[in-house]
């Protein structure tokens, strides 16, 4: 392999194939190509590192298939060369936009079990504070709003479990207790600034 600055493909190829001076070859091929590639890859959107990176593995590449006889010479060096760095780079575009997609994904979910966590942790507070509350009413008003509200029961239900002579006591009852509740919700302002 001669030392001047223009190395025929040719012989540069000859070189790699019959591993004769392979890091002049590649040495020869930064030299002369890493610049071109390496425009190349920046005009379409990658960094100056991108561009190192790519250009390492298109050298890569590119003495790989040399050396296994797959190089036809249909095209020139600096051809091949900028497709094998053109197919490499859109190739780590490829895995950007679906990693960008994966991470936007995760965010997301991220973002809404944080929310889900919040907004559970915020009932929770919430039921505790209406709990207290509902300790404040007497024990039947507590005991008819309990099974109404919590335990789902219907009025006739109801009836069954407190010493009331028909379902109309019952409701009006618990339309007395739910008033009294109301006015300690409204009385209490925690609890009714987040009920708002």
């Amino acid at each position: 392999m001669n030392g001047g600055t223009n190395l025929p493909d040719d012989e540069l190829i000859e070189a790699i194939q019959e591993s004769r001076q392979t890091d002049r070859a590649i040495l020869y091929l930064y030299r002369q190509y890493s610049e071109y590639v390496s425009s190349f890859i920046m005009h379409y959107g990658g960094s100056r590192q991108d561009a190192e990176d790519v250009f390492q593995e298109t050298v890569v590449a590119f003495v790989d298939i040399t050396k296994s006889g797959k190089f036809k010479r249909e095209s020139s060096i600096k051809t091949f060369l900028s497709s094998i760095a053109r197919n490499i780079w859109l190739n780590e575009l490829k895995k950007r936009e679906r990693s960008d997609a994966r991470e936007k994904i995760f965010e997301s979910a991220r973002d809404e079990k944080e929310m889900d966590v919040s907004q559970f942790i915020t009932e929770r507070e919430l039921k505790q504070q209406l709990r207290s509350l509902l300790y404040k009413l007497d024990e039947s008003c507590r005991k008819i709003l309990t099974l109404f509200y919590y335990d789902n029961l219907s009025m006739k239900e109801i009836l069954a479990h407190l010493p009331y002579e028909n379902e109309q006591v019952v409701r009006n009852k618990k339309y007395k207790c739910l008033q009294q509740l109301t006015l300690l919700v409204k009385n209490d302002l925690l609890v009714s600034r987040q009920v708002r």
